[in-house]
This record gives structure tokens, sequence and C-alpha cells, in this order.
């Protein structure tokens, strides 16, 4: 029987493990023992800093213990990365490696169980999400056009990667894809030791598609498209707003694709503008106005939207409903404050566009800017405005982002509904 490396953690490290983080730093072994090919066990104490020196491969499979040997699960070791093991189960090392297929085979079919609680098979969602879906750095998005599953895979850590071969014969097993896209094309693949990489896995597809969401066409490019091609996290959100937008002047800024302005369009707006700094944006905009037949309601714009809110409040414009979905300001806890100026500033200048009574719909997806300081900034800009406002829902993302509990940073979408007076 095979044997693996046992690492121990310091004195307390195993809280978090306990209760379901899914990660362990580099500073947070004590020791290992490793158990040679003559049986006897070489034991390693790890002193600060000398993580680099553990003898043991980055993708080696590990099993994790605490400092007094309760055992905690099995990982990935990748000595390249701060998070020094990722952990892919509970189960011990020989049982999960003993079968591995039809590990993963089990993992993604409880993920697609799941998905089909809330989405038919017409929908288009995430499939796969990381650590929450208990497969460590894998995303995996489902769109569905022209009768056809197509999926975008991004492999970003190595714990994910050496098994990419088990992992892509389960979702070929599952999801029978007409087209698998990869845009492993991340930043965080290098602090991996991985290359970046894109590409068709398997038969070249056409890249440009329309799905329909909420009733809304949009076209989606898998190769160009942001990240995945598309922000499917705010599909629940999107056609919650419409039900306040019918009658109404509309502004949607850091639109993308302008998905909430059509929904917009499609809750009985007056009239929207759409705004994206990137012309490639508006660009598509313009496509899915044309493709959803709203010419009449709905146009794009191209400006900054910082100071294309300065200027509407120095012409006096006003709007009865403002959607504000920025990209995420900070993806570092060390920017916050930064991060929080910018924040207030729209919002602050939302609110002073709004009419009496107008609708404010803002979102922040930075897990680091949680949602303590998001409520926070919504309080102080208000303050500033000197407008006073109620939340009248607080959301999230949708069903197809699950929140594992003891990983908070799988809860990082916020999403309010406001009314400001």
């Amino acid at each position: 029987m095979k044997t693996f490396p046992y690492i121990f953690l310091k004195s307390k490290e195993e809280n978090e493990i306990k209760q379901g983080f899914p990660w362990i730093f580099n500073n947070e072994i004590q020791s290992v023992k490793i158990r040679k090919s003559d049986n006897s066990v070489e034991k390693n104490t790890i002193s600060k800093d000398d993580f680099t020196k553990i003898p043991i491969q980055d993708g080696e499979i590990v099993e994790v213990y605490s400092n007094v040997g309760t055992f905690l699960g099995t990982g990935v070791f990748n000595k390249k990365s701060k998070i020094i093991i990722r952990l892919i189960g509970k189960d011990h090392a020989d049982v999960i490696m003993s079968d591995i297929s039809n590990y993963w085979n089990i993992i993604i079919h409880n993920a697609v169980s799941v998905r089909g609680l809330s989405f038919s098979e017409s929908d288009s969602y995430r499939l796969i999400y990381a650590e929450a879906d208990f497969v460590p750095g894998l995303i995996v998005d489902r769109y569905f056009s022209d009768g056809k599953v197509y999926l975008v895979v991004q492999f970003l850590a190595l714990a994910c990667d050496i098994f990419r071969n088990e992992i892509l014969q389960a979702l070929k097993k599952n999801c029978n894809p007409y087209g698998i896209y990869e845009r492993s094309d991340v930043s965080v693949r290098d602090k991996e030791g991985l290359v970046q990489k894109t590409g068709w896995i398997g038969s070249e597809r056409d890249s440009v598609l329309t799905i329909i969401e909420n009733g809304i066409k949009i076209k989606v490019d898998l190769v160009n498209g942001q990240k995945t091609g598309y922000f499917l996290d705010q599909k629940f959100n999107r056609n919650a707003i419409s039900r306040f937008c019918h009658g109404k002047k509309v502004l949607d800024t850091f639109s993308h694709t302008g998905a909430f302005g059509l929904n917009a369009v499609k809750g009985g707006a007056k009239s929207v503008t759409s705004v994206d700094i990137s012309q490639e944006a508006v660009d598509t905009i313009n496509a899915n106005i044309i493709l959803n037949d709203a010419q009449d309601k709905m146009v794009a714009v191209c400006a900054d939207v910082f100071d294309l809110l300065k200027d509407y409040e120095s012409k006096g414009e006003k709007f009865d409903v403002i959607i504000l979905d920025p990209p995420a300001f900070t993806k570092s806890a060390k920017l916050i404050q930064k991060a929080y100026g910018g924040y207030k500033e729209i919002n602050l200048r939302a609110m002073k566009l709004l009419t009496d009574g107008g609708i404010l719909i803002t979102c922040s997806c930075s897990y680091y800017f949680d949602e303590n300081t998001f409520y926070s900034m919504l309080m102080h800009a208000a303050m500033d405005s000197h407008k006073r406002i109620q939340i009248l829902e607080k959301r999230g993302a949708g069903p197809d982002h699950p929140l594992l509990v003891g990983y908070p940073k799988s809860e990082y979408l916020k999403c309010a509904i406001c009314r400001v007076i």
C-alpha cells in the first residue's frame, strides 16, 4: 500500500481547518513525517521560513494532521505557493487515490445535481465554484446556446491542475458538452508555478455564443470576454431590479454587456443609459441592444463612470434608478482604504443624481471589501450627500455560487437595493 507524507500543523492552526477552511499556509507547518521505502520514518521539524526545504515534491498528495495527531484531511502540496496545501477531501489519501477518477466523478456529479435544483437545462450558470464545490482552484461555467452545452474551465491551482485529465473526463461524462474552452490565463497560475494557457480542449467551436438569461438574449465571447466570458453571478439580482424600473429613467454603470440595463428595459423602463469605459464593452452592449430590439429605449455610452457622474451632477441631470456594478476596486487587504474612497465616491454621486425616493442598486464583488465595510461605506456616503437611505433588499450571488461554511472567501458579492430620500 502506498504511503503518503504526514504534515503536522503548529498548535491551534487546526481550528480553522476543523471549521471548514480548506487551505494551509506555509507558515503553519510544524513538522513532516515521511515513510521511506525501507519502512523507516524520517521526521523533519520545520523552522521559520524553512518550508522550502521540506522534502516533498510539488503536486504530491499529503495527509494533514493537527499538532497532537488528529487527522484533518488530504491535500495537494505546493511549496511555490503561500497556500502550501489545498485540501481536496476529508478522507485519508489512500482512500481518495485508490480510485481518483471515480472520486472526481462523484464530486462533479454532486455539483451538477445541486445546480439542477435551481436551474433548467436551458440555463447558463456556474457549475463548479472552486473550493466551495470541493475542487480547489477549479472554475467551470456552463453556457447553453442554440441547443448545445459549452463549458469554460479555469484550472487556477496546482491542486486541480494535476487532476485535469480526471476532471475533464468527469465533466464530459456528467455534462456531455458540445465544446470545452480553457481560460487559464490569469496571474494566480503564476503564483502556483503554472504556465498560463487558453484554447479549445478537443474540437474547436464557435467562440461567440448567444445565451438566454431572464428571457433576455446576451452575446457571450468565450475567448475575449472578461474572465470566463460573462458574469453569471448577478443573474438573479438583474432579474430582481427589473420590478423597480417600470416607467423610470435608468442609469446603468460599469455595464460590461448591458445585462442590468436590458433587465431594466424588460421591466418597462422609460429609458436606459448604459455606460462602460471600454469601447469593446460598448460594442457588445450595442449588439445586445439590437439583439433584444431595445433601440428605442436603451443607449450605450463609452465613458469613465467617475467623470460622467461628475458631469451629470454639474449639469443637474437626474435619474429615477441608478445601477452601480463596478469591478473589484481591491483584490488585496492592503488596498481597502483606497477602495473605500472609490466606492464611496460613486455611491455619493449616484445618491445626488437620484430623484427623491429614487432607487440605487449598488454592488461590490471584492471579498476584501466585506459586508460590514460595504454597508458602512453606504451609510457615510448617505451622510455626506445629505440623504437618507432605506435598504430594501440585501442580496448576494446566486445558488450556483454556494457559500462554504468556514471559508469566507466564498462570500464575496454584495448587492443592495436601496431607496434614497
